[in-house]
């Protein structure tokens, strides 16, 4: 077999490749001994037919036109190989016309990963912000920790923001009741947000019993981006009573036997937090660093088929409906322009993140254990809360076993290129970027990238 490579742009390739006929003899002998089982001839046993038999009744055109197209892909991979391209995204294959015992000649158009011209990561620099721990941040943990082993009361008064309430909702969009809006029974913290807009400003001051009319905006199911008239009756509201901050709450909200300790404990987890918020911020700057200092022309192909994948996931679940894509683009404030510019924008983001850190890992000679990317099915199963073994299904099923291995190879490269570049803090102090960083065998640099995948 011999190829051609034809150079049509910095991103995009053609392989004009030439197939001798004579390749495709164990191809052939396939064909046949498949065509034997299922044909059923007079006089011969299934599978012991002769090819010349088999082709008569087939036709010899036919066995050709299947001979190739069963050996199409590992021509085409083979013809990538050999031309030691790196091809990104699917190839556009054109075969010419087939002549049996003529040489099978066909084109192969693919987007290929640019040249990268990386530059010396030692002369990079960022600054990020320094580690700051409050005693507003320690006694905000306290706060949480209380607030879990808290207790509901009921109250006689009208609720105020931090109240529990059960409310009944009844949604209207011009007159007609809105299923999908309305309930009983739901239990709601005054002032969270987590809601329907306007909610938490009408229950402010209503008592067991009392209702109140407001207007909101949908921004799911049928009527998403309708204005919707909303009617909320307080069954009760509720205040949480906090324990008081003493030994006998360290006891029995940890494992401290006194309320100093329980504290020196949660200023540390403060400290841990810190340290990985500012992890995070120093990967993003780093990142970011990378991305303007790095040039390169992106395939557009796979620009487009970022954004359609991710433009997909919102269409779909949708019920592929325009009108109600429209709807929920209106309810977040987007034109369905802004929304396809928004896209590309993100969609030419990661491409080039993914090129970029992939020529890193190339350069570097990049590996990835086994047990590397065990460690990290193992976390993003605890994540979503799935056992590992179904998780690891659930990624062959969906072929993604090989996205999760360059995630973290990704990872692993960008975790190198930070240990060299100048890494301060607004405050001009340098930051020893080891501690998260340091290595692929260091838990603190794995946990670290795993949460800023």
């Amino acid at each position: 077999m011999k190829s051609i490579v034809e150079q049509l742009s910095p991103t995009r390739v053609k392989l004009n490749v030439e197939v001798p006929f004579e390749e495709l003899s164990g191809d052939f002998d396939q064909a046949y001994k498949a065509l034997a089982q299922q044909i059923r001839i007079p006089g011969f046993r299934p599978g012991k037919a002769p090819a010349k038999l088999i082709e008569a009744r087939v036709g010899r055109q036919s066995i050709l036109e299947q001979v190739v197209n069963d050996a199409l892909p590992n021509k085409y991979s083979e013809a990538v190989a050999e031309a030691d391209i790196k091809a990104i995204s699917q190839p556009e294959i054109d075969v010419d016309e087939l002549v049996y015992g003529e040489p099978v000649k066909f084109t192969a158009e693919v987007d290929i990963r640019p040249e990268i011209a990386l530059p010396d990561f030692s002369t990079l620099s960022v600054e990020v912000d320094p580690i700051e721990i409050s005693d507003a941040d320690i006694e905000e943990e306290l706060e949480n920790l209380r607030a879990r082993f808290g207790t509901l009361v009921g109250v006689d008064r009208g609720a105020v923001d931090g109240d529990f309430v059960s409310i009944d909702l009844e949604a209207t969009v011009d007159g007609e009741p809105v299923e999908d809006a309305t309930t009983e029974g739901l239990s709601h913290e005054v002032g969270s947000g987590n809601l329907i807009e306007g909610l938490d400003e009408a229950l402010q001051g209503l008592k067991d019993g009392e209702k109140k009319n407001f207007t909101t905006k949908l921004v799911a199911g049928d009527h998403a981006g309708a204005d919707a008239d909303v009617v909320v009756t307080v069954n009760s509201v509720k205040e949480r009573e906090l324990p008081a901050v003493d030994d006998d709450f360290a006891q029995l909200a940890s494992e401290f036997d006194t309320a100093e300790e329980l504290r020196a404990s949660l200023s540390d987890q403060v400290a841990d937090s810190k340290k990985y918020e500012q992890a995070a911020a120093i990967r993003d700057a780093v990142l970011d660093q990378l991305l303007e200092t790095v040039e390169f022309p992106l395939p557009e192909a796979v620009v487009d088929a970022e954004v359609e994948g991710v433009q997909h996931q919102l269409v779909h679940a949708l019920g592929h409906d325009d009108a109600q894509v429209d709807k929920f683009l209106e309810a977040q404030g987007k034109t369905r322009e802004e929304w396809d510019a928004e896209s590309r924008t993100d969609a030419e983001k990661s491409v080039r993140t993914q090129l970029l850190l992939d020529s890193i890992a190339d350069e570097a000679g990049t590996e990835v254990g086994q047990d590397e990317l065990t460690q990290q099915i193992l976390m993003q199963s605890q994540r979503y809360g799935v056992a590992p073994q179904e998780f690891i299904q659930q990624l062959q099923s969906a072929n993604q076993i090989g996205a999760l291995y360059a995630d973290v190879r990704r990872n692993k490269s960008l975790a190198d290129v930070i240990g060299k570049v100048t890494v301060t803090d607004t405050n001009g102090e340098t930051i020893d970027t080891d501690a998260f960083f340091g290595g692929s065998d260091d838990e603190d640099a794995t946990e670290g990238d795993d949460a800023d995948a």
